[in-house]
C-alpha cells in the first residue's frame, strides 16, 4: 500500500479561500481548489467555463507554469484547469518511489476530470507533463479526447530499456541527467543547498535567450563525479522569468523538497514494464505538438517527430518555435496561446 505524507484530502466541491491558497503566488484571477485523488489531495487552479482543458506541468515547475495560458484558454471559451502534479505544490506527496509511476499519474488525471463533474477533457502537457498527457490519451481515450504536447515529442514505448539507453547517452566522460537523477537523495542533496539559485541556473540553461552558445545539450550531461549545476552559467534570469516568478517556484520547492518531483524520473523502467502491452502504439485522437528550436528533446527526439504520421495519425499540426528553448509556454506565451486557441477551436465539439 502506498504511504502518504499528506493530510486527508478536502471535499472536492469546495474551492480554497484566499488564506488557504498559496500565499506567495502573484495575484491572478484564478480559483484554487483541492480535489480527491488516488493518493490524496490534488491541488488545481481553474479559470473560465466551457469544455475542460487539463494542463499538466513538468519538472521543475508547478501549475504556475501555465499562468499565461489559463486566461487565454478561458477567453477562448474553455474551462482551463492546471494541476500540481503529485509530488508538487499542495498536491499529495506519497513516500514510495513507485507511487510516481506513469499509471498513477494517469489515474490522477482521470480523478481530476471526474471530480470536476466532467466526463471528457482535452489534455495538454509540457516537459514530463507531455508523456503524462500522451499516455493518459493512449490508455484512456474514453476520457481524453485530444492531446497537446509541448517540448517533449511523443515516442511510443520501444523494446529498449530506458536506463540502458540513458547510460549510452552519457558516454564515457559524462552521465546523462536522468541517470544522475536515479539514486534517491543524490540530486536532492545538490539542489537543497540553494534551491532558488539552482532553479535559476536550470531555467536559464534551457531558455533560448540565456542558454550556452552551443545550445542546451551540455546541461543534460553531468561530469562524472560532479553535479548538474557544474554546467550552469552566470546569474542572469531569462527574459520570461521575473524575480517574483522565481520566488514563487523557489518557495514551493523549499516547502515541499524535490523528492516527489525527482521520483518521476526514477520510474522510467517501471513505466517501460507497465506499458509493455502498448509497445509502438499510436495515439489516434486529434493532437498538437509545439517545441523549441534549441530545446534538447526537440533535437535528440527529432526522429520521433518525423514518425508522427505513424505515431500521431490524428496530428493537426506540429510547430517548432524559432529561437525558443525548453520552456515554450513561458518563453513564447503569445505564440503558444495562439496555437492552442486555434487548435482547440478546430476540435470536434465534445
Amino acid at each position: 500500500m502506498t504511504q502518504s505524507a499528506e493530510l486527508p484530502p478536502t471535499d472536492s466541491s469546495a474551492p480554497l479561500t484566499d488564506d488557504q491558497g498559496p500565499s506567495s503566488a502573484p495575484e491572478l484571477d484564478v480559483k484554487h481548489r483541492l480535489v480527491n485523488g488516488p493518493a490524496g489531495r490534488i491541488h488545481l487552479v481553474e479559470q473560465g467555463s466551457g469544455p475542460l482543458v487539463l494542463l499538466v506541468h513538468g519538472f521543475p515547475e508547478s501549475w504556475y507554469s501555465w499562468r499565461h495560458q489559463l486566461p487565454a484558454i478561458a477567453a477562448a471559451g474553455y474551462r482551463a484547469v492546471a494541476v500540481d502534479v503529485r509530488g508538487y505544490g499542495r498536491s499529495a506527496k506519497p513516500l514510495d518511489v513507485e507511487a510516481y509511476r506513469m499509471l498513477a499519474h494517469i489515474d490522477d488525471n482521470v480523478a481530476v476530470v471526474q471530480a470536476l463533474g466532467e466526463e471528457t477533457a482535452v489534455i495538454v502537457g509540457h516537459d514530463w507533463g507531455s508523456p503524462i498527457a500522451a499516455n493518459s490519451a493512449l490508455l484512456r481515450p474514453d476520457v481524453f479526447t485530444a492531446v497537446g504536447l509541448l517540448s517533449v515529442p511523443y515516442a511510443p514505448r520501444s523494446a529498449f530499456r530506458p536506463t540502458d539507453a540513458f547510460a549510452l547517452m552519457g558516454g564515457s566522460e559524462d552521465e546523462f541527467y536522468i541517470s544522475y537523477f536515479q539514486t534517491p537523495g543524490r540530486a536532492e542533496a545538490e539542489i537543497e543547498l540553494d534551491v532558488r539559485g539552482w532553479l535559476a541556473g536550470f531555467y536559464a540553461g534551457l531558455s533560448g535567450d540565456t542558454m550556452p552558445a552551443d545550445g542546451a545539450g551540455s546541461l543534460f550531461l553531468v561530469p562524472k563525479g560532479g553535479k548538474l549545476s557544474d554546467r550552469f552559467l552566470g546569474d542572469g534570469l531569462p527574459a520570461w522569468l521575473t524575480e517574483a516568478d522565481l520566488d514563487f517556484y523557489a518557495n514551493e520547492f523549499e516547502r515541499t523538497g524535490f523528492s516527489g518531483a525527482l521520483n518521476r524520473y526514477r520510474n522510467v523502467d517501471r513505466d517501460w514494464e507497465d506499458l509493455a502491452a502498448w509497445e509502438g502504439a499510436p495515439i489516434s485522437q486529434p493532437s498538437l505538438f509545439i517545441g523549441g528550436e534549441h530545446d534538447g528533446p526537440t533535437i535528440w527526439l527529432a526522429d520521433a517527430i518525423k514518425a508522427y504520421p505513424t505515431t500521431l495519425p490524428g496530428l493537426s499540426s506540429s510547430h517548432i518555435l524559432e529561437g525558443c528553448g525548453h520552456w515554450v509556454q513561458q518563453e513564447r506565451s503569445d505564440d503558444v496561446n495562439r496555437l492552442l486557441a486555434e487548435w482547440l477551436h478546430s476540435l470536434p465539439a465534445h
